[in-house]
């Protein structure tokens, strides 16, 4: 099992998940990472590191980084389209969205699917106000180490990462808006 790496120690892609032509999914995964990413040199390992910068493509068609939100209080969510906690999860961050946006806030999800249109239709049937970027080469959920659906990660105002949650369950929201309150306060 051969790991691509593109910048020192920046694991973007195992090749043992391509079953086509390497050389070509190399090619388009470097004109890829090129075109749309901004990516951290080294994967993300605790909290208090500075969280990697990024920009992908959101579900408003537009490109969204996210140092462009520096100053606020970020809650990154990654989620996939299968995933049932994930369902469960965003109608309560599209609430603590609208409750905290006045104050220096924001969701932002990173839908992980390959296929966009999956969370396309998934954003139909649970609609947010948040913006949705698309992960599909999984670049920034690896930059992000997640391991878990969904994971959520709060940042503060200085671009630090603070908490790193992973799963969900109903309740689990209080805790996220008590770390909110203490972020925004700070």
């Amino acid at each position: 099992m051969r790991q691509i790496y593109f910048y020192p120690r920046l694991k973007v892609m195992n090749l043992s998940l391509f079953s086509c032509n390497r050389k070509r999914t190399i090619r388009s995964l470097t004109g890829s990472l090129l075109a749309t990413c901004a990516l951290a040199l080294t994967p993300l390992t605790s909290v208090a590191d500075t969280a990697p910068d990024f920009a992908l493509k959101s579900n408003q068609g537009e490109t969204l980084r996210l140092s462009d939100h520096r100053g606020e209080v970020i809650l990154l969510n990654f989620w996939a389209s299968w995933c049932g906690p994930c369902r469960q999860e965003m109608p309560v961050l599209d609430a603590i969205n609208k409750r905290y946006s006045d104050l220096g806030f924001s969701v932002i999800g990173v839908n992980v699917d390959k296929d966009s249109t999956l969370a396309d239709k998934l954003l139909r049937d649970i609609p947010v106000g948040f913006p949705v970027l698309y992960d599909n080469l999984s670049l920034v959920s690896e930059t992000y180490s997640v391991d878990a659906m969904p994971t959520t990660v709060i940042i503060d105002r200085d671009g630090n990462m603070r908490h790193i949650h992973k799963s969900y369950k109903p309740g689990m929201e209080r805790e996220y808006e008590n770390q909110i309150k203490e972020l925004i306060k700070e």
